[in-house]
């Protein structure tokens, strides 16, 4: 009776010990998505100055920027923000199944962020032309963003492609966090009227130029704000996982607490009998 206590007692231990670890790294997930989520706005707004800039610049211009030109292929490029780190659920599996489900994705070059993807991709048939890991921090995501967009650069040519961009972004807490698909390029440039302001502003560029560099500004602010979400999606997903194991961590206690409990009575009660006998 007295080993099954002490079994018990053991066990007891190693969840407390597992529960420490939980909430710590779910004060860590909790932490680093608020500071992302903060960072948003900044970024945001940036890319607002842009836009202002571009239809500034397009005004300049002596013709109007042609529509964005046809690509000859499905797409080019698949550009996915998967994650770095695990008890994040399916959700790398999500993205990747996102690029063989969808026409014209599972050909594309594929440029793939995240180390848990990459590990994930041979299962999905998929190999990445190029691979970085996900920013494990706030502060390394300007890095991350600039590094991406000189790798999707260096794989555009003369022949138009067709750049996908695939992300998680944060959903509803304890939902799965949606994975979003939107085109990056070909640059749209009617997103962004054209300023009528009578005073142009002043310029060293030519129009041509200075709209080309504003644009591919604007890209890299794009990249930085999806990267920033797939963040924040990483870590609240990794915030609900936590959560979710914290709940059966506490209902494990109350099972081993009870059976302490009665090991200990039963303990206790074994040793009164022997004691009594004894005297007998």
């Amino acid at each position: 009776m007295a080993e099954r206590l002490e079994q018990v007692a053991q066990h007891l231990a190693t969840v407390n010990e597992l529960s420490e670890v939980i909430a710590a790294m779910r004060g860590i997930a909790a932490a680093r998505a608020r500071e992302a989520r903060q960072s948003l706005d900044g970024v945001r707004t940036y890319a607002e100055t842009l836009g202002t800039a571009i239809g500034e610049a397009l005004a300049l211009l002596d013709t109007a920027m042609p529509p964005a030109p046809r690509a000859t292929r499905a797409t080019g490029l698949a550009v996915v923000l998967s994650t770095e780190q695990g008890f994040v659920g399916n959700l790398g599996d999500r993205l990747l199944t996102e690029v063989t489900d969808t026409p014209g994705l599972a050909d594309a070059g594929l440029l793939l962020v995240g180390e848990r993807g990459r590990q994930r991709a041979d299962e999905h048939h998929l190999v990445p032309d190029w691979t970085a890991p996900m920013a494990a921090h706030l502060e390394e995501i300007p890095g991350l963003a600039e590094r991406l967009g000189e790798a999707i650069h260096e794989r555009l040519s003369d022949t138009p492609l067709t750049v996908s961009l695939l992300h998680a972004q944060p959903g509803d807490t304890g939902e799965p966090p949606p994975v979003t698909q939107r085109t990056l390029l070909p640059f749209d440039y009617s997103r962004f009227p054209v300023s009528r302001r009578r005073a142009p502003p002043a310029t060293h560029l030519e129009a041509a130029a200075l709209v080309e560099a504003l644009a591919g500004e604007y890209l890299y602010a794009e990249l930085h704000e999806a990267i920033l979400l797939a963040f924040v999606a990483e870590n609240e997903a990794r915030l609900s996982a936590m959560i979710a194991a914290q709940s059966h961590l506490d209902e494990r206690r109350e099972t081993l607490l009870g059976d302490y409990h009665r090991a200990r009575q039963e303990a206790i009660t074994e040793e009164i009998i022997t004691l009594a006998a004894s005297r007998l």
